[in-house]
């Protein structure tokens, strides 16, 4: 049942992934929280492997994205490695900052970022190009922040990246392209910061490596990558405006039950 539930899962958050076009992350994390309470496994570290496990997640369904845009000549590597520099270092900081917090306060400040982006999509928040790409020292310092803010809610940073690349007036289909390419940085380096930084944990289940959790990778990357695919599909045939407020609200649920109502 367990396995039935990850596949499920993994099917779940690739299909909302390609019908919203936002990283699995913000899906797989919250649910996986509810189903290791459910399975009464990683007492005070089940918000860390929920993370660490996202992580691990996007590194495979980012390399399916940037083959997919690199196809159509849309990524701007230049770009890309100069941001992933900045993006690997934080990546690396937030697994170790996420690892100094409890379980209750992470769950909590995971809470507020879906609320956060909740918002976004509720009133379209999008910025405007009004300013141009800064410098370089400036485009590593933000991947720097970008990565540190999706290491610590183990998203691949597309709802950061995004909005940061198009007010600095790039092109939505690169600046798209580009976030794409980054995810895999991000997900590479928390990955590694999350397996190292809970390594022995004493709370931790025999099938976890660190607060990567097996059982929970394996079943959701089997289904995610083919259902993101069906996701897109079924996007196109579906209201946008819709499908915005229907994912906004699922996220001021999910809010909700770590700000209001914890344990």
């Amino acid at each position: 049942m367990t396995w039935i539930m990850y596949l499920v899962l993994g099917a779940c958050a690739g299909t909302m992934a390609g019908l919203f076009g936002v990283g699995g992350g913000l899906i797989i994390v919250p649910v996986l929280i509810f189903s290791f309470k459910l399975q009464v496994i990683g007492g005070d570290v089940m918000a860390h492997m929920a993370v660490g496990t996202s992580l691990a997640t996007i590194i495979f369904t980012s390399i399916s994205s940037i083959h997919a845009h690199h196809s159509r000549k849309a990524i701007d590597w230049p770009l890309v490695v100069l941001m992933s520099g900045g993006i690997a270092v934080g990546a690396w900081l937030g697994g170790f900052t996420a690892d100094k917090l409890s379980g209750p306060h992470l769950q909590m400040i995971i809470g507020i970022f879906a609320w956060l982006v909740a918002a976004q999509m509720l009133f379209s928040l999008v910025p405007k190009g009004q300013a141009q790409l800064p410098g370089k020292p400036a485009q590593v310092v933000v991947g720097g922040l970008i990565g540190w803010a999706s290491g610590i809610f183990g998203i691949g940073g597309g709802s950061l990246t995004v909005p940061f690349l198009t007010w600095s007036s790039v092109p939505m289909q690169r600046a798209v392209a580009a976030s794409a390419a980054c995810g895999l940085p991000i997900a590479l380096v928390g990955t590694v910061s999350y397996l190292v930084h809970g390594w022995g944990h004493e709370d931790l289940p025999a099938e976890a490596w660190g607060y990567i959790y097996l059982p929970a990778l394996i079943g959701i990357v089997l289904t995610s990558i083919p259902f993101a695919r069906f996701g897109a599909l079924l996007a196109h045939r579906l209201s946008a405006k819709v499908l915005k407020r229907s994912f906004a609200c699922l996220l001021i649920c999910i809010g909700a039950k770590f700000l209001l109502f914890p344990g």
